[in-house]
């Protein structure tokens, strides 16, 4: 039996989600991905089942390390000004640095193995946030709003800015890069709406 190379196993995973990512599941295949790493077909199962392992492996990966990303130094204990702040700053860290994993999370989310993939990271995604928000709501922080309503006002400007961000452009084709005080400008914007 062959041995996993870590290198080869690295080179993989980022071909695999550069071409998922630009060519969807439908332009996507193993025959394609060896071609594209250099390597034999059989090389690509020395890692992985088949292509739906490699996109659900890849998936997990992805999505373990963005939550992780998005709690760290975050307790559902702070404040909830310096909670969401926390939750900006990584989360558009993350965003700015793993632009590919981002748009592969995505993509994943809303496809047939969305549900399999996110199951554990929603599920200590939810239990976390439902005590931050449980927290914020008693000391009088944060009004009781749907958590639709709340994910659109806390998040949707974040994501709104750094999609501009990854376009080069803001409204009106007008040049636009995202920075720390732009976020700091939404971010009391939507303190501020969210504020009982």
């Amino acid at each position: 039996m062959r041995t996993r190379n870590t290198d080869k196993e690295l080179l993989v995973k980022n071909k695999a989600i550069d071409m998922l990512v630009k060519h969807g599941f439908d332009g996507f295949s193993m025959n394609k991905l060896a071609k594209d790493c250099g390597i034999s077909v059989a090389t690509l199962y020395i890692y992985y089942q088949d292509k739906d392992d490699l996109i659900q492996k890849i998936g997990a990966e992805i999505s373990q390390n963005f939550l992780a990303s998005t709690f760290s130094d975050f307790s559902p204990n702070m404040s909830f000004a310096d909670g969401l702040r926390i939750q900006w700053q990584n989360r558009a860290r993350f965003s700015l640095t793993y632009p590919n994993e981002v748009a592969y999370h995505e993509m994943i989310r809303f496809s047939p193995f969305g549900d399999t993939i996110l199951r554990e990271t929603v599920k200590t995604f939810k239990e976390v946030m439902s005590l931050f928000l449980r927290n914020a709501i008693d000391n009088g922080e944060l009004k009781q709003v749907t958590p639709e309503v709340f994910w659109s006002v806390a998040y949707g400007p974040l994501y709104t800015l750094l999609r501009f961000h990854s376009q080069g452009q803001g409204l009106g084709g007008n040049p636009f890069q995202f920075s720390d005080h732009v976020m700091e400008d939404a971010l009391q914007m939507v303190l501020k709406a969210l504020k009982p």
